[in-house]
């Protein structure tokens, strides 16, 4: 018999997360994956050569909506956790959970250290954990009621989420591999499995046509990433599956998979969780790339402490885990004394959020020194797409980059024989131009350590090549 719904609670733990969410969203600044978002979404389009579209156009929505701030930015993210909290809920509810075990699930996927960043920051992580766990949600209905129509549900949420990160597979083989090892196998014998399947093939075909009509840019993107950053990430995924979502959630995560394996139904969504971390080791992906599945089984592990009479305990200590991976997740330390603290180091968004006041007036500073006749010229190269989208964010004219999605936006005009550069090597400069001088240094206030501090700006005159002879040197994947 299915359990209540613990709607009051799930509710306030929903909305208390958005809520804190949005009254924090203001805290250091834009992150350098939400500026690219802001310049893509100014180019809508099927598909870009490092992601599938639908961050940027929700991007585009938010924008349109709400205006062009950074809080208005980041409305969509806090809704998104909003209804990931309510579908591990769910979740745990589907799995025979009663009323603690879903208010468990429900605080401890909003108190979560990735849960937090994803829905403080626009990422594309931000969508991608709520339609993981929508899929899972409807899986599970399938497994556990004998009501095969729900593969179609879930192969209509598997579809759309193709349409934010095609990772999505990573569930499906995962999926498909525990039916095949651990059943029942019965199942793949079903109509409307492979009707589910269809409805996920035909809403993600435009994606597709996207991939083959121009080179399968995604695998391109992945190969190198992996070359980039695979060794390190490889090294990193086990001790960030306890970070991920705090170490209370990966204990209970760890019971769960024991309670869904025990239940023969259920012990293929158990079975997807190895083989998708084992396929992100091989690839060299990141360590995150599992973690709508780690939620699924902190959900069946809610289950387990319930049942094991362990409500209390396990309620105060996701309270500590939510306390400690607020901390570090959120802006709650101020911008002046955070490089004194380990966040930056542990947090990447945090340490990606600030320094872009200091990028912009030091490239403007540059370009105010150029006449009216060489600024009505000049372009503005960047090494990057947050330094780029930070430039154009601030109303810098003619800024062009070579970085993933932003070359195709290129090359910049022939006319352009005076250069503002940043963050772009010396083959480079010295192929193009026939002098450059370094011209200043990009400070930061905060005195935090990443790409931009330090870093600098050139300005370089005499165009020796045309750009549309060279610009095809500038493209560069990370």
């Amino acid at each position: 018999m299915e359990r209540p719904l613990a709607w009051r609670s799930i509710t306030v733990i929903a909305v208390l997360l958005s809520g804190v969410l949005l009254a924090v969203s203001g805290g250091y600044g834009y992150h350098r994956d939400e500026l690219y978002f802001r310049v893509l979404s100014q180019h809508p389009d099927w598909g870009y050569v490092d992601q599938p579209p639908l961050t940027p156009m929700m991007a585009r929505l938010a924008i349109w909506a709400f205006g062009d701030t950074l809080t208005a930015l980041r409305v969509p993210p806090a809704l998104a956790v909003a209804l990931l909290v309510v579908l591990v809920a769910l979740i745990a509810r589907e799995l025979g959970g009663g009323a603690a075990a879903q208010t468990m699930a429900a605080l401890g996927t909003a108190g979560g250290a990735f849960t937090l960043i994803a829905g403080h920051v626009l990422l594309t992580l931000s969508f991608d954990l709520a339609l993981w766990s929508g899929a899972i949600l409807f899986a599970l209905r399938a497994l556990l009621r004998a009501e095969p129509r729900w593969w179609l549900a879930a192969g209509a949420v598997i579809g759309v989420a193709s349409y934010n990160k095609h990772l999505i597979v990573l569930l499906v083989l995962g999926l498909a591999a525990g039916l095949v090892m651990a059943g029942p196998r019965r199942v793949l014998a079903s109509p409307w499995l492979w009707a589910g399947a269809l409805v996920a093939a035909v809403l993600a075909a435009p994606n597709l046509v996207y991939q083959i009509t121009h080179g399968w840019p995604q695998l391109e993107m992945a190969a190198a990433l992996s070359e980039n950053k695979g060794a390190e990430m490889r090294a990193l995924f086990v001790p960030m599956q306890v970070v991920l979502f705090g170490p209370v959630v990966a204990v209970m995560a760890a019971f769960g998979f024991v309670r869904l394996w025990r239940d023969r139904r259920v012990r293929a969504p158990a079975v997807a969780y190895p083989v998708a971390a084992g396929l992100t080791l091989i690839s060299g992906g990141r360590f995150d790339y599992a973690a709508g599945l780690v939620l699924m089984l902190f959900a069946a592990g809610c289950v387990a402490a319930e049942a094991a009479g362990r409500r209390r305990d396990a309620l105060v200590s996701l309270g500590v885990n939510t306390a400690g991976c607020a901390l570090f997740a959120l802006p709650l330390i101020p911008l002046t004394v955070l490089a004194s603290t380990p966040v930056p180091a542990v947090n990447e968004v945090a340490r990606e959020s600030v320094g872009w006041p200091e990028l912009n007036a030091t490239v403007t500073d540059v370009l105010s020194t150029l006449t009216p006749q060489e600024r009505a010229r000049a372009v503005v190269i960047a090494g990057n797409y947050g330094e780029h989208g930070s430039l154009a964010r601030a109303g810098v004219p003619r800024v062009y980059a070579g970085h993933n999605q932003l070359w195709q936006y290129g090359p910049p005009p022939e006319s352009g024989d005076v250069a503002v550069l940043m963050n772009i090597g010396r083959r480079l400069r010295d192929g193009q131009f026939a002098t450059c001088e370094e011209k200043g240094r990009v400070g930061n206030r905060a005195g935090i350590e990443n790409e931009e501090a330090g870093m600098r700006v050139w300005l370089c005159r005499g165009l020796e090549r045309p750009w549309s002879a060279t610009w095809h040197n500038w493209r560069h994947f990370s």
